[in-house]
C-alpha cells in the first residue's frame, strides 16, 4: 500500500493556506472597523470574504479528486497538481483582493488543476473498475 505522504503533506498545506485565508479576512476587517457578524460596507473587505468562501466551495471538489488521483494514479503527480491547485487559489485570493476583475488568472489555474485531479481520478477509476469488474 503506498504511504500517499506527498498528498498528506499537499491536503495540509491547502488547509493552511485557507487558514491564511481566513487571516486575510481579519485583516480586512480591522482595516476596514468592520466587525463581525457584518459582511457589507467595505469593497475590499467583501472581495476578501468571498475570495474566502469561494475557496470553501472548491475545496469539495479538490480535496475528494486530488486522494482520488493519487490512489488510482500517482502520489506524486496528484501532490504536483495540488500544489499548483494551491498557487492557483493564492493567486486568486490576492488578485481578488485587490479587484475584482484580478481574480481569473488564479482562477483559472486552480480550475484546470481541479479538472485534471477531478476527471484524470475519475477516468482511471472507471478503468479500474471496467478491467477488473471490481
Amino acid at each position: 500500500m503506498q504511504p500517499h505522504t506527498y498528498v498528506a503533506i499537499v491536503t495540509l498545506l491547502a488547509v493552511l493556506t485557507y487558514f491564511w485565508m481566513g487571516l486575510q479576512v481579519a485583516g480586512a476587517r480591522r482595516k476596514s472597523g468592520i466587525a463581525a457578524p457584518a459582511m457589507t460596507g467595505d469593497p475590499l473587505l467583501e472581495r476578501t470574504i468571498r475570495a474566502h468562501y469561494n475557496t470553501l466551495e472548491w475545496m469539495p471538489i479538490f480535496l475528494p479528486a486530488l486522494w482520488l488521483f493519487a490512489i488510482y494514479w500517482n502520489d506524486l503527480v496528484a501532490a504536483a497538481l495540488g500544489v499548483v491547485w494551491i498557487v492557483g487559489r493564492i493567486l486568486y485570493q490576492r488578485g481578488y483582493a485587490s479587484a475584482a476583475e484580478k481574480r481569473g488568472t488564479g482562477f483559472l489555474i486552480q480550475a484546470l488543476a481541479a479538472a485534471v485531479l477531478l476527471f484524470g481520478g475519475l477516468g482511471r477509476l472507471v478503468y479500474v473498475v471496467a478491467v477488473t469488474g471490481v
